[in-house]
């Protein structure tokens, strides 16, 4: 019996992308292995059943679940989903390991091979695997894209019969791939851009990118191209000249976020109030608390004449090229280990073993072992 490889529906409510697309489909094909569907799997992301070629379709969710021996997925399965699997099934996608000791404890019991990528080493051998790269590229575009719609300046100078209009100013704060992301399209709509984080090293990506680099004088370097946290003192240094370019801005993108924590509050209500008339806000964080003070997830809130942005399942805002992203991470992720249609895991390889969560009743990571108390 060839590896069978089975998708199912997305039930998070707002979730609009799938771990699988057609052209990735035949990929899986090409190596031996048969595919399981659930119908109408990937139809938020407008890819119809006929689209995936030869895969087998089922009516039932069930059935999937229980016949399939890799479940792809792009949110965590719910409890009664995992229930359902059968032990040794291998489960490959974003799990959100830190948030849910109760589904890590079923993972153990039904002796799952859960892979979370978010805990997918940061070498260069697994950059084409990257998840949260390739979404947080999704994610800063589409952020751009959200304060251009509701700022009230054009982003572009413009100039008509009657003089010139000055172009917007856009701040984002945070240069890891949604910032960079940002500060790109913001700069391509023709705003004047300047951009913020607490990694010294990420200037040189900012200015090349044209936009202005704000420098308070703080370094936070971390560890595995994160930033570390702050020390107080160094947070009021940060908050006084930050403040200051926040205040000349007409449109805010924040994107600082760490996996596994809640996202740091950097802009306090203080400097929310500093900020001009119209001025819009869009915290790209919100759905893990927020960089700005008054971020309410999923909402549009007025603070006085600042209008706050808290924008949810912002990669799902554009199914197709997200799906497309992040099942080819997935694919770069597992195909090296499908040989002749069967599944072949080398616990050897510091990705593939890097990445995994569970296995045979045993927890594998030992930052969420820690975290989870386990």
């Amino acid at each position: 019996m060839p590896l069978v490889i089975g998708v199912t529906k997305e039930l998070t409510p707002g979730e609009r992308r799938v771990a699988l697309v057609p052209d990735v489909a035949k990929k899986y094909q090409g190596l031996g292995a048969a595919l399981l569907l659930q119908v109408g799997a990937g139809e938020t992301a407008y890819y119809r059943d006929e689209d995936f070629g030869v895969a087998e379709l089922s009516t039932e969710p069930l059935a999937v679940l229980q016949r399939a021996d890799v479940i792809l997925q792009v949110q965590p399965l719910g409890l009664d989903a995992l229930a359902q699997l059968k032990p040794d099934t291998v489960l490959v996608g974003l799990q959100q390991p830190w948030s849910n000791r109760e589904r890590v404890e079923l993972l153990l019991q039904k002796r799952i091979t859960c892979f979370a990528l978010e805990l997918l080493p940061r070498i260069s051998r697994a950059q084409s695997m990257d998840v949260l790269s390739s979404q947080a590229a999704v994610s800063g575009y589409e952020c751009a894209l959200i304060a251009a719609d509701h700022s009230p300046k054009f982003f572009p100078m413009l100039t008509y019969a009657a003089g010139t209009i000055r172009p917007a100013k856009v701040l984002v704060i945070g240069a890891g791939v949604a910032g960079l992301q940002a500060i790109a399209t913001a700069k391509r709509l023709g705003a004047m851009v300047s951009g913020y984080d607490v990694r010294p090293e990420t200037r040189e990506q900012i200015e090349s990118l044209g936009a202005k680099f704000v420098d308070t004088g703080v370094s936070a370097a971390g560890t595995g191209g994160y930033a570390r946290e702050l020390t107080d003192d160094e947070r009021r240094q940060q908050a006084d000249k930050l403040g200051k370019a926040i205040a000349e801005c007409d449109a805010l993108i924040t994107t600082a976020a760490i996996p596994g924590k809640k996202a740091p509050v950097i802009v306090s209500a203080e400097m929310v109030a500093r900020m001009k008339p119209g001025s819009v806000v869009v915290d790209m964080a919100a759905e893990t608390g927020g960089n700005v003070a008054g971020t309410v997830a999923g909402e549009k809130t007025w603070v006085r004449d600042v209008l706050i942005i808290g924008p949810t399942h912002i990669a799902s805002r554009m199914p197709v090229h997200a799906s497309e992203m992040y099942a080819k991470n997935l694919f770069n992720f597992i195909s090296p280990f499908i040989k002749d249609g069967a599944l072949a895991l080398d616990w050897e390889d510091e990705v593939l073993s890097g990445a995994c969560l569970t296995h045979a009743g045993e927890l594998r990571h030992a930052g969420v072992k820690a975290a989870l108390g386990l």
